[in-house]
């Protein structure tokens, strides 16, 4: 059985390569832009919004499965980078992702942790489905600053 949804978002050019974008009627709005030299920089890029769309699903998905197991974070932080090179054709891509996430609990706190580090990537939709395009790397740390995973 197949379930399928629908989401969009509207991009309204305010100037040049300055977009007002539309999540929804009762959301913020968030302009993007390009820097210089080609736009304001008065905004965060297209690359930047990717970034923050694969870092904070992840965060989302691991939270989740934390929860899920009745587990308490104390806190998620999470940082994205985004490497940014050219492609055989010369073209710049986003050619890798590490994704940084970082627990306050410390792991001893955690129950099922092995499991939830297994798998909860896999519920993440934004980051399984950029993956397949750009290598992305996930590292989790516990509030000690033990590497997880």
């Amino acid at each position: 059985m197949s379930e399928e949804q629908s989401a969009s978002v509207t991009l309204e050019q305010v100037r040049d390569y300055q977009f007002d974008i539309t999540f929804a009627p009762d959301m913020t709005h968030v302009q993007s832009d390009e820097g210089p030299p080609l736009g304001r920089g008065q905004g965060p890029t297209p690359a930047l919004l990717l970034l923050a769309a694969v870092g904070s699903c992840m965060s989302s998905s691991l939270h989740f499965a934390l929860t899920k197991f009745k587990n308490d974070a104390g806190g998620i932080t999470t940082t994205a980078r985004g490497r940014i090179g050219r492609n055989p054709a010369g073209r710049l891509r986003i050619v890798h992702i590490e994704v940084e996430i970082r627990l306050r609990a410390n792991a001893d706190s955690l129950q099922h942790l092995e499991r939830i580090l297994g798998q909860f990537e896999e519920f993440c939709t934004v980051g399984a489905s950029v993956r397949a395009g750009i290598p992305t790397d996930v590292a989790v740390f516990d509030g000690g600053g033990r590497r997880l995973k």
